[in-house]
């Protein structure tokens, strides 16, 4: 029997140590939430992915090229957060023995049932820029102030939050950390660093102050992911939409460990797609060349793809469960006029999740939420000057648009490809827009209605997706 139990224990002693017998250039660790350990935790090197045991331990085999150790923070979890930044990361330090723990908080709010806001393109370039950044944050604070320690807010960033001037990271994040809640974000074309000889320079400053390029996280039922689809081709300033092989393998192996009845969104700067059609083109910047595997990755879930990048806003249905929104810049046309080149105003998507199902608007700063669109008389437009003008810059192929003539509804206004007349006269003014090279877009969420009497009351309806409605009076010239 003392033989026995000897055995016994000399067994238990191994397993109590089995975490100290892995070798020493193995990365090891604890995952734990008031001390105690948390079991299934997903964790990363950014080439594999692996899960934490019942003690909330996990191992990593080394890899070369491995910058950082970090969590896909589990629903009802938080990291830690600095100025804005969820610290679910650690830098990789050579010179430190191959332990890196975690500690979480557990979150006070129910994530079933959560909000986002969503931003793209602050692209500032100068310290004025911060300062104008930190007069439309005021509008952010505002409209979360009703959900504060009622819901569970965070915030996402599409990139381009410099404009080639890194330098101004500290003072964005000074700046942006007075909205006291952690913002994920996506690396942008112009938060890259030239000059290196490869891709792979280009993100080092960007980590250097956000951590990793790719990463997921969760809430609630919803899984998050970001990705860098950012890639610098060392000729100048050049850049092409493309998510390169060691991403996708790690994506692989993250949504491995997704249930398909969650609902997921990826996040990243260039759209993956601005029409339902893909285009192949050897050189794009403006779309992801290869996002036909990203969709293939993304079949089975209820998947929405959230960018910025183009200083416009679009939403494109590509079938039932894959949809893309495509958010317009917060610096408006480059801090020079309060609207994007398309006429959308400067301002940030709202999405409101509530277990795996998500609605969202579009907020312009500086007006209220039900401002949804704009209206022009007729002879606002060179392409319909004869008719009234609607744009409704959120618009998708679920919403209705109709116009009203002394109050009888006159029908559905037909949907048009043209340019915002607004935007159209403030790109025109060279010395108000600054720089020689903006323009306006094409852009096809103009709508346009013949009256019977031009002098008549006029009125454009909307009901989006959601069944929301929104009016707008037309003010004759």
């Amino acid at each position: 029997m003392k033989i026995y139990l000897l055995q016994f224990f000399l067994l238990v002693g191994l397993g109590l140590n089995l975490q100290a017998q892995i070798p020493s250039n193995h990365i090891r660790g604890k995952v734990t939430c008031d001390g105690i350990g948390i079991p299934g935790i997903v964790v990363t090197d950014g080439i594999d992915c692996t899960l934490t045991d019942q003690q909330g331990q996990y191992t990593l085999l080394p890899n070369r090229d491995v910058r950082f150790i970090y969590l896909s923070t589990p629903s009802g979890y938080l990291p830690k957060a600095e100025q804005t930044i969820p610290l679910f990361y650690q830098k990789l330090n050579p010179a430190k023995q191959g332990v890196y723990d975690f500690e979480l908080i557990r979150n006070p709010q129910n994530e079933m049932n959560h909000l986002f806001l969503v931003q793209a393109d602050a692209q500032v370039t100068s310290e004025d820029d911060v300062k104008a950044y930190a007069k439309y944050l005021q509008d952010m604070k505002e409209y979360i102030r009703p959900y504060i320690g009622k819901k569970e807010v965070f915030g996402i960033d599409c990139g381009d939050i410099v404009g080639d001037t890194p330098s101004l990271y500290p003072s964005y994040i000074n700046t942006v950390s007075s909205l006291n809640f952690p913002i994920y974000r996506a690396i942008g074309n112009h938060d890259m660093t030239y000059g290196g000889r490869t891709f792979e320079y280009s993100y080092r400053t960007f980590e250097s102050y956000f951590g990793p390029i790719y990463y997921s996280f969760n809430k609630g039922n919803a899984h998050y992911i970001v990705l860098d689809n950012c890639f610098y081709v060392n000729r100048d300033y050049q850049y092409i939409g493309y998510i390169d092989e060691r991403t996708f393998q790690w994506l692989e192996q993250d949504l491995s460990y997704v249930p398909k009845d969650k609902l997921v969104f990826v996040v990243m700067h260039i759209p993956s797609s601005l029409q339902k059609k893909l285009r192949y083109n050897t050189l794009d910047q403006d779309e992801t060349v290869n996002t036909a595997a990203l969709y293939k990755l993304l079949e089975g879930y209820n998947a929405h793809i959230i960018s910025g990048h183009t200083h416009f806003n679009l939403n494109v249905c590509f079938n039932d469960s894959l949809m893309e929104h495509n958010t317009a810049a917060v610096c408006g046309t480059w801090w020079r006029a309060d609207i994007n080149v398309d006429g959308t105003p400067r301002g940030y998507g709202v999405y409101e999740v509530d277990g795996n199902q998500v609605k969202w608007i579009y907020k312009s700063a500086g007006y209220p939420a039900e401002h949804q669109l704009h209206v022009y008389p007729v002879g606002s437009s060179d392409e319909h000057p004869s008719d009234i003008i609607a744009n409704v810059w959120n618009w998708d192929e679920q919403w209705k648009v109709e116009w009203y003539e002394n109050g009888k509804r006159m029908g559905e206004m037909q949907r048009y490809k043209g340019y915002d007349p607004t935007a159209k006269a403030i790109c025109s003014d060279k010395e108000k827009v600054k720089y020689e090279w903006i323009s306006p877009i094409l852009t096809e969420h103009l709508f346009h209605a013949t009256p019977h009497n031009k002098n008549a009351k006029m009125e454009v309806k909307v009901t989006d997706r959601f069944g929301n409605v929104y009016t707008k009076a037309i003010e004759n010239k």
